[in-house]
């Protein structure tokens, strides 16, 4: 039986309009070369991600996961995009921002019993100080990101509980001091969640690897990712949203070439 036109109509503009949430490069090269990479599940779903700058004391990265995938994923997401995009202009502090995306969440799962669940989502929120080299960030229950230093691996583990389950919650920030080199990944579980044929999970141990021994640029290295994903057996229609972003930290200064990749200082 043939799906229904409208339908599909229907979940292709709501694909293409989160498209458009979605950056499409690194808003700056001045003190890193950042790139991101991004497949639903379904057309749409539940991983939502950006780079923000204020000032250059203050560039933002989130990256989360609500629960869930599909069309009520992606209605949760767009509600969490637009608050986090809001409330940065009116501050920058992580403990608040996090604090406040807890607080938006529990206003609507409080509504409900039934759907309640659904309000509620992993979030890596960080603040970038470049010219520090300092990263200040809460991780609420999202896969902790990786850095890579020198042939060593090192992760930012949680610091809270997911938002929108608690009120309340311990939320604590941590510091993580940059050095130049440094490459640093972000990614949401459908990375290393993602199966093979044999039930196989790809892990986060094989994702060690591949950021250990992959020297290709920032933008190589996400095409390299998806293709390792694809050899591991991993379905090209993934079952769970897959992002990853990557950020080679380098001194504060970086030209854009013609063709819009970036030249950073170092290299």
């Amino acid at each position: 039986m043939k799906g229904n036109p409208s339908n599909e109509l229907d979940m292709n503009l709501a694909s293409q309009v989160q498209e458009v949430l979605f950056p499409k490069s690194s808003p700056t090269c001045s003190w890193g070369c950042a790139a991101m990479k991004n497949r639903m599940a379904q057309g749409v779903g539940g991983d939502y991600f950006d780079i923000l700058s204020k000032s250059d004391e203050c560039e933002i990265l989130f990256i989360g996961d609500v629960t869930g995938h599909g069309l009520h994923a992606s209605l949760v997401m767009a509600l969490l995009y637009g608050f986090i995009h809001n409330a940065f202009l009116r501050t920058c502090p992580c403990l608040d921002i996090v604090s406040q995306v807890n607080d938006f969440l529990l206003s609507f799962a409080t509504r409900t019993t039934k759907l309640d669940q659904f309000f509620s989502s992993t979030l890596f929120y960080t603040i970038i100080n470049p010219q520090k080299g300092q990263l200040s960030y809460v991780n609420a229950c999202h896969p902790a990101p990786l850095v890579r230093r020198s042939g060593n691996i090192m992760s930012l583990p949680s610091t809270s509980p997911p938002v929108g389950f608690f009120e309340n919650p311990e939320i604590s920030m941590e510091q993580f001091r940059l050095e130049k080199g440094d490459r640093l990944l972000f990614y949401t579980d459908g990375i290393v969640e993602a199966e093979n044929r044999h039930g196989e999970p790809f892990g986060t141990q094989r994702l060690e690897e591949i950021l250990l021994q992959s020297d290709c640029n920032h933008i190589e290295f996400l095409d390299k990712l998806f293709a390792e994903l694809e050899d591991f057996g991993a379905e090209v229609t993934p079952s769970d949203d897959s992002t990853a972003i990557i950020i080679d930290y380098h001194s504060p200064y970086c030209r854009r070439q013609a063709n819009g990749t970036g030249v950073c200082g170092g290299e």
